[in-house]
């Protein structure tokens, strides 16, 4: 499964434990936060203020590195 913009965040921890080290790089350290776990990447990236199609870029490659 790919991630995009949409995807929820616990749907990203849950599903692709790989990709946790890319969001906590960015300073997104509440990924257990119940809050979080159903907020979409996007949104977590404009409370966080970050554009969200480059870290989708950066979480998908990390995915496909470690596939």
């Amino acid at each position: 499964m790919e991630v995009n913009e949409k995807t929820l965040i616990g749907e990203i921890v849950r599903n692709h434990p790989e990709a946790i080290e890319v969001l906590m790089s960015i300073g997104m350290h509440c990924l257990g936060c119940p809050a979080s776990q159903m907020e979409s990447l996007e949104d977590a990236c404009a409370v966080h203020g970050f554009e969200a199609a480059p870290v989708v870029e950066a979480i998908n490659a990390r995915i496909a590195a470690a596939n």
